[in-house]
């Protein structure tokens, strides 16, 4: 897994060069690392819908009673990565992720054997804490180790994590039966475990000085590109006192709440139009592929044309799919339908890679797991409104407007990233942020 030679690629080499030699091997065996356990925790967030109702039969319990436990999920998996950043950034990822390995890890297996609501509740809660420490450590060891390639590498692991899920649904479904799912339960905390502690014995995090270090292919220019990337180390309590932090976290809410509506209530948007039970099934089929593809696609071209220009074009385009998927669905036009669900997911769920990608090239890598996620925390606010406040508006006004609202959101964000400058003492030089 080698990189490009010197000919292929003047400045990124000299990345590759300093990182082997710290490593004794090539760097993308951290994104490598990373990715396998981004896509290892993601049945918490992408296979729930398939074991709650196996979980309510064999409890005998109403299944709008677990409708908390992901609820749970969001918050717990959203607000653990600002205490876990910080621990990161200072001490580095080996004990954070033992740590997550067994909250992950036995969470799952915990439910296999829970017998009340208030289990579910607190292990799905516990292992939501896991699956929150591995996002800010995958995320983060991109930007960490990749300073030129940041929306690339981030794109791949946040992939992993929207798609790693595909590998395991069909298992889950073809035996999360009322007999069957605790040992289905068993095998996936089994298997989340034993990723996460092999990821822990090969990620690290490169020395502070790394950038600084000379490796004899300075003179080629890349001395300077260093420097223009490092720029300033803002420690969380700096960034918070820049105003490009609070349009970065309002434009997370609205983006988060739009991608977040599409993904929780577009087969219950699609049966409300009185579309056929495929076109909800295609539409939920193909939304985690096109979120998963976009991140590693869009996350490349943001490294290329400029991080604020794609953000703005992409999210604009993300509103314009959302307006035409009413469009298609009144129309009654399910092929339409299903393709502006893809388009709408494609543009708007790379946020989770353009965000860290310019956290870091605004505040520096230094700092970036604890930066990053107090943005994260963002995710918070879209979650309930793309839960909470999209079911009050759905009982007001109807799908229609509520849709629409997501539309707008996505359309300010892309408006709103038309604004954005680095922050004083950010010296990017020619990089991508201040595109």
């Amino acid at each position: 897994m080698d990189e490009a030679s010197p000919a292929d690629d003047g400045a990124g080499i000299n990345y590759a060069r300093r990182a082997k030699a710290i490593l004794g091997f090539s760097r993308w065996w951290q994104i490598v690392a990373a990715a396998g356990m981004m896509a290892a925790v993601s049945p918490y967030q992408y296979v729930w819908s398939s074991i709650e109702g196996p979980l309510a039969e064999n409890l005998d319990i109403a299944l709008p009673a677990l409708g908390a436990v992901f609820s749970f999920y969001v918050v717990f998996q959203s607000l653990s990565q600002m205490p876990a950043g910080w621990w990161r950034d200072r001490r580095g990822p080996r004990n954070l992720i033992y740590l997550a390995a067994v909250l992950a890890g036995g969470g799952y297996v915990g439910l296999a054997y829970a017998r009340s609501v208030w289990q579910l509740y607190v292990l799905y809660s516990l292992g939501a804490i896991g699956v929150g420490i591995i996002y800010t450590i995958a995320v983060n060891t991109a930007v960490k180790w990749f300073p030129d390639r940041m929306g690339l590498t981030t794109g791949v692991g946040t992939m992993a994590f929207a798609g790693g899920s595909a590998l395991v649904v069909p298992y889950v479904r073809a035996n999360a039966t009322v007999a069957g799912y605790t040992d289905v339960l068993r095998n996936v905390g089994v298997a989340i475990l034993v990723v996460l502690l092999a990821g822990a014995v090969l990620l690290r995090d490169p020395p502070e000085d790394w950038l600084d270090r000379e490796d004899g292919a300075d003179d080629t220019g890349d001395g300077a590109l260093a420097a223009s990337l490092r720029g300033r180390a803002y420690t969380t309590r700096e960034m918070l006192k820049t105003w490009q932090f609070w349009v970065l976290y309002a434009m997370f809410v609205a983006t988060a709440g739009a991608d977040l509506l599409v993904v929780a209530n577009v087969v219950r948007f699609a049966e409300q139009l009185g579309l056929a039970a495929v076109v909800a099934t295609v539409s939920a089929t193909l939304l985690p592929v096109a979120a998963g593809v976009s991140r590693m696609v869009l996350g490349e071209v943001s490294d290329r044309f400029g991080r604020v220009r794609v953000m703005a074009v992409s999210f604009a385009l993300a509103g314009l799919f959302r307006f035409g998927l009413i469009g298609a669905g009144t129309a009654d036009a399910p092929v339409a339908f299903v393709g502006t669900v893809v388009g709408a997911m494609f543009f708007s769920s790379p946020l989770y890679v353009y965000f860290p990608a310019i956290v870091s090239d605004y505040y520096g890598a230094e700092h970036s797991s604890s930066n990053y996620a107090v943005i994260y925390s963002a995710k918070v606010g879209g979650g309930v409104l793309a839960g909470t406040v999209t079911g009050f508006l759905v009982a007001a006004f109807g799908w229609v407007p509520t849709f629409a609202l997501g539309g707008a959101l996505a359309l300010a964000a892309g408006l709103a990233a038309l604004v954005l400058r680095p922050p004083a003492g950010a010296d990017l030089g020619g990089t991508n942020a201040g595109s």
